[in-house]
């Protein structure tokens, strides 16, 4: 890049920060740590975000899950099979309520058994490896390769081996707003504590309909 294209690149994401840039996780309410409990509500909600369903309401389902004090994989796991339907009944997160429920059971279940409850664990499993991470995730019920996207690209913060995470709907919002399509040369536009705000900003523009005709302009 010469220089004025980089400044160019540099202002689009400052742009896309300042206007988009609200990570998911905290939408969701999750102080994210890297310790048991918030990695599991990060996992909770990619859970909810991997049906076709809009993403406010897979957080507000999110939320209403956690006000209801399921918070972690036991809490979960002991938890009624009605409990967790009707608490995601509230976020009115529809069609999918009664077969999401039973995924949030099963995986919890998975998690205390393979895992200890301690996502840390798959994480060490996989030797950090991102692609061994997403494979993992995928063996939880309801996470696909978008579910175990989002994860990657929301704990890369707290797990550093992650970074620069940025999956291919990331970065074909990038290429279309004129910004490197490389993670590595993406991250390299803002500083490090920004990179997963700049990441879930593109995936809200790509979901705005006129954002990015009125970022361009």
């Amino acid at each position: 890049m010469t220089a004025s294209a980089t400044d160019a690149a540099e202002a689009m994401a400052r742009r896309v920060v300042s206007e988009y840039g609200v990570t998911y996780a905290h939408e969701a309410g999750i102080r994210l740590r890297d310790t048991p409990a918030p990695l599991y509500r990060l996992l909770v909600l990619c859970v909810l975000l991997s049906v076709p369903i809009r993403a406010p309401t897979a957080v507000a389902a999110a939320r209403e899950l956690f006000e209801a004090r399921l918070r972690t994989p036991r809490r979960m796991a002991d938890s009624r099979w009605q409990e967790r339907v009707d608490a995601l009944g509230r976020a009115h997160y529809r069609r999918y309520d009664e077969s999401t429920a039973t995924a949030l059971g099963d995986g919890a279940r998975l998690l205390l058994g393979r895992w200890k409850g301690d996502l840390r664990r798959l994480r060490d499993e996989a030797d950090g490896e991102p692609a061994r991470v997403r494979e993992l995730l995928q063996e939880v019920p309801r996470i696909g390769p978008t579910g175990a996207d989002i994860f990657c690209r929301e704990v890369q913060d707290v797990w550093p081996r992650l970074r620069p995470f940025a999956d291919a709907r990331v970065r074909e919002v990038a290429g279309s707003l004129g910004l490197p399509r490389t993670p590595r040369a993406l991250a390299a536009l803002v500083p490090s504590g920004d990179f997963v705000r700049l990441a879930d900003g593109l995936v809200r523009v790509s979901l705005s309909p006129d954002a990015a005709a009125r970022l361009l302009t």
